[in-house]
């Protein structure tokens, strides 16, 4: 079995923004543009009004396109032109890492998870539906939006934002609600949202919770002139300088680091991957399959429910290990990394040893959840 690799370039994640009026959502969107780890955002919404846009005026509104600086862009867009418009963000020439759409007035947010899921346009791959809630305004907020329980029960992450309105007791209530949101009405042990929850002030989250820092190969960033994200980050580096661990953006979630230089079992990862815990927000790394797959390391990308893998050549030379990291809130990170490590194989496998119908049985798991160049079209 040799799968066929899909294309080397990194697939652009699309993430969906939620949360209704009031919640901080615009709050949080700017904070990622101003904290952007390097990277180039596109912003896909249904008017600039939403979007800090210094020293420009916007006249018309969809169909636009406007320059956020830094090389971050942002579209003003009809529902019915998403797919165009996403077209336009991942061409090269536009040299975008992360796509953020906000769901206001464009469409329901899982409607656009849908839309995302079903989309031809190879170079994208779903980011994950991030809902804020207001956690001072709660329960008004659920008066007035019934369907924020529908919302919330398909998130995979929640922002529990203005945390700093509301006592301790209260925000575990309100994590309550939102773990049985979407069960049948008094049998919250029959489902509900299994979304990881983060509690923010100021919409302010760590943007590694979303995306990775950016990487340039080319060396493009080594050279270039100091930025004001770079001044506004000096900045806060030193007014948090005497602040506690606690505080720190990074103390909202817990992440689990896992390396393995025994192969991965196929048939013990797909066991541990289809049963995530409550509160796993994101899975990345790549997997040793060993025998499985002896000419590829396959690429994992999870969050929330969503799962890919990306098989792609060993490079000659290159150690044969599993690295992984998990980042979620509420995780019990050395269970996870039990978990893990039970995955592994019992031995590892002799040069002599070769894939034989077992082991090929073995990957089928897997391969469900590798997209097929025939998918793309």
């Amino acid at each position: 079995m040799n799968p066929s690799s899909p294309p080397r370039k990194q697939q652009i994640p699309v993430i969906v923004l939620a949360g209704f009026l009031g919640s901080g959502k615009t709050t949080l969107l700017n904070h990622l543009l101003r904290n952007r780890a390097g990277n180039r955002i596109g912003v896909i919404v249904n008017d600039f009004g939403s979007i800090e846009i210094d020293a420009m005026t916007v006249s018309g509104q969809v169909g636009s396109t406007v320059s956020l600086g830094s090389g971050c862009l942002c579209c003003a867009v009809d529902v019915s032109e998403l797919d165009t418009f996403l077209e336009t963000l991942t061409r090269p020439a536009a040299r975008l890492d992360v796509i953020v759409i906000e769901a206001s007035g464009l469409a329901e947010p899982q409607e656009l998870v849908r839309m995302l899921l079903a989309s031809d346009n190879p170079h994208i791959v779903y980011g994950g539906l991030v809902e804020v809630v207001d956690a001072a305004e709660f329960d008004a907020s659920r008066e007035r939006h019934p369907e924020i329980d529908r919302h919330l029960a398909v998130a995979d992450l929640v922002v529990l934002n203005k945390t700093d309105r509301v006592g301790s007791e209260e925000q575990a209530r309100i994590r309550d609600v939102i773990a049985s949101a979407g069960a049948p009405a008094g049998d919250a042990a029959a489902g509900g949202s299994a979304a990881a929850v983060i509690c923010a002030t100021y919409g302010r989250i760590d943007p590694e919770l979303l995306f990775d820092p950016a990487l340039r190969p080319d060396g493009e960033e080594k050279a270039r002139q100091l930025t004001f994200e770079d001044l506004l980050l000096a900045e806060r580096a030193e007014d948090e300088a005497g602040v506690g661990h606690g505080h720190h953006l990074h103390a909202a979630y817990e992440s689990v680091s896992f390396t393995a230089d025994v192969p991965m079992n196929p048939r013990r990862l797909m066991e541990f991957l289809d049963s995530r815990p409550q509160g796993l927000y994101r899975i990345k790394g790549f997997v040793d399959f060993g025998v499985g797959d002896r000419g590829n390391k396959y690429v994992l990308h999870a969050v929330g429910r969503f799962l890919r893998f990306a098989p792609q050549p060993w490079t000659r030379d290159e150690p044969r290990l599993t690295q992984l990291v998990l980042i979620g809130s509420g995780i019990d990170p050395e269970q996870l990394h039990k978990e893990l490590a039970d995955c592994r194989e019992s031995a590892t496998p002799t040069p002599e040893m070769t894939q034989d119908a077992a082991h090929e049985r073995s990957m089928w798991g897997v391969l469900r959840y590798v997209q097929q160049p025939d998918d793309d079209a």
